[in-house]
C-alpha cells in the first residue's frame, strides 16, 4: 500500500465501528485483520457460515472483533448488525457460477434483495459509508451471478445520489488468487490426487490479483469514495491454461460453463467514456 495512505486511514478508522457483510470469507478474513491494525472500537463480521466465523475468532484473538451470526436477508438482524455503525463494506453474496446458475431464486435473493436490504439498513443507520463489493462478471455479464452484481452496482450508485447523508460507492475487480473456491482449490485437489487438472478452455483468460493486493485497494477506494462511483483496478489478465501448467502438464479439457466468457473485462467502453483514469485504476461516475 501507498505509505501516505496509512496516517489518512488511521484517522479514517480512528474510534469508528466497522461491519463486514460476508465477512467470514477469504477477503473478509484478510480486510478484517487488516483494519484491526488501525485503531478501529470495533468490527463487526455478519455472515451466515458459524464454522468459518468461529476459525476467525480463533485466528485472530482482538476483544474488538465481535463475531455476529446472520444473513442479509433477516432485516431484523441486519438493523441490530448496524446500529452505531460508522463504515460498512458488504461483501456477502452467492459468488459460484454453477450454484448461482442452479439456484436462480436464491441467488437474486442474496444479490439483489440482500443489498436492497443492506442499503435501506443503512438509511435507518445512518453511517458514514457504504462500500459494495462487485466483479468484474458485472461488465457487461452473460451469467446470473454477473447480472445480479450489476444490478447490485446500481443499486449502491442510486442510493449515492439520492441519500447524500451517506456516501456510497463500490469497488469492482476481478479474481482473487487465494480466494475459497476458486479454480486453484480444484487444481490443488487435482494434482493431490493424481488427476489432470480441468481446464475449460486452453484459449481462456481471467484477471488476478493477490488478496493483499485487493485488500489495499479496497481500502483506497474507502478512503476515496463520494458519489456512487465504481472503482475498478488496472488488473493483470492471465492465460488459465499458462496458470494449470506451473501446478501440473496434466490437463483435461472439460469445455466452457453455461454463459461463461472466454475472456472478461474489467470495464466496458461506455464506462470508459464515464470514468476518470488514475495511475492504478478508473473510475466509473454513473450519474
Amino acid at each position: 500500500m501507498n505509505p501516505k495512505l496509512k496516517p489518512v486511514l488511521k484517522k479514517e478508522f480512528l474510534n469508528k465501528t466497522v461491519l463486514i457483510t460476508g465477512g467470514a470469507g477469504s477477503f473478509g478474513f484478510q480486510i478484517t485483520k487488516r483494519i484491526l491494525e488501525y485503531p478501529v472500537r470495533t468490527v463487526r463480521v455478519l455472515d451466515i457460515n458459524e464454522h468459518a466465523l468461529f476459525n476467525l475468532g480463533r485466528a485472530i484473538k482482538d476483544k474488538r472483533l465481535r463475531l455476529l451470526l446472520g444473513s442479509i436477508l433477516d432485516k431484523e438482524r441486519l438493523d441490530l448488525a448496524g446500529k452505531n455503525v460508522d463504515i460498512i463494506i458488504h461483501a456477502a453474496a452467492i459468488k459460484n457460477l454453477e450454484i448461482s446458475e442452479f439456484n436462480p431464486i436464491e441467488t437474486i435473493e442474496t444479490n439483489i434483495n440482500g443489498t436492497v436490504n443492506m442499503i435501506k439498513m443503512a438509511t435507518q443507520n445512518k453511517p458514514k459509508k457504504f462500500l459494495n463489493i462487485s466483479t468484474d462478471k458485472a461488465a457487461e455479464p452473460t451469467t446470473l451471478y454477473g447480472t445480479t452484481k450489476q444490478i447490485g452496482e446500481r443499486l449502491t450508485s442510486w442510493a449515492g445520489h439520492h441519500i447524500p447523508s451517506i456516501k456510497f460507492s463500490s469497488v469492482r475487480f476481478g479474481n482473487i488468487f487465494e480466494s475459497h473456491g476458486n479454480v486453484f482449490e480444484v487444481w490443488e485437489n487435482e494434482k493431490k490426487n493424481n488427476k489432470p487438472l480441468s481446464i475449460t478452455d486452453p484459449n481462456m483468460n481471467r484477471y488476478f490479483f493477490h488478496i493483499d493486493e485487493a485488500v489495499d485497494f479496497v481500502l483506497e477506494c474507502l478512503y476515496l469514495m463520494n458519489k456512487g462511483e465504481i472503482f475498478v483496478p488496472k488488473m493483470k489478465q492471465y492465460n488459465i491454461h499458462q496458470l494449470a501448467k506451473k501446478i501440473s502438464k496434466k490437463q483435461k479439457i472439460i469445455g466452457k460453463r453455461r454463459g461463461e466468457k472466454m475472456e472478461e473485462i474489467l470495464i466496458t467502453n461506455s464506462e470508459k467514456e464515464l470514468a476518470m483514469e488514475k495511475k492504478n485504476m478508473w473510475i466509473i461516475k454513473q450519474y
